[in-house]
């Protein structure tokens, strides 16, 4: 089987690159290798690998930056989602997509559900839950993962923020 990974530097990208490999060939692309900024570089690097199995771990993950920068967060977390999603049903792949608990406000005083309604407060979720509605709409086969938080031995994450308060503040 061959699978198209998204996002090859990132930390989910980077840990399912090996993860996923078991599973068959696996062509893990940066922005070099797929621009999401670009659609027509999308639709080559599907074009060019034919894959059966599209993973798309990139994102624009500046949560707070995307306050500033809602344009960007949209190309990439909605518009080229949702073009990665027509490709992905044009060459009859299934696109597995991350998404986030931001489409969320936080609120549900339990754990959500896949069918709890959408409340997201800012640009980032509202970025990512368009992204979904993207593919849900697309007519592609699909999986979405809501994550939170992402951690690795590599990146910006929640435990090495956490390494850095502490030793800022002991």
């Amino acid at each position: 089987m061959r699978v198209l990974l998204t996002g090859r530097n990132g930390q989910v990208g980077s840990a399912l690159a090996t993860a996923l490999s078991p599973l068959g060939e696996v062509r893990a692309l940066d922005r070099q290798g797929m621009d999401l900024l670009d659609l027509g570089s999308i639709g080559r690097a599907v074009a060019e690998v034919k894959p059966a199995v599209i993973v798309n771990a990139a994102a624009y993950t500046a949560v707070d930056r995307a306050e500033a920068e809602r344009d960007a967060a949209f190309a990439v977390n909605s518009v080229a989602v949702g073009e990665l999603a027509r490709q992905a049903r044009a060459a009859n792949a299934l696109l597995v997509h991350f998404s986030t608990d931001y489409v969320f406000d936080g609120e549900k005083p339990s754990p959500y559900v896949e069918t709890d309604a959408t409340n997201p407060l800012g640009i980032y979720g509202r970025s990512k839950l368009e992204g979904e509605r993207s593919v849900q709409a697309s007519g592609c086969r699909y999986l979405i993962f809501r994550t939170c938080w992402v951690y690795s031995p590599r990146g910006r994450n929640f435990v090495h923020a956490l390494i850095a308060a502490a030793r800022a503040k002991p």
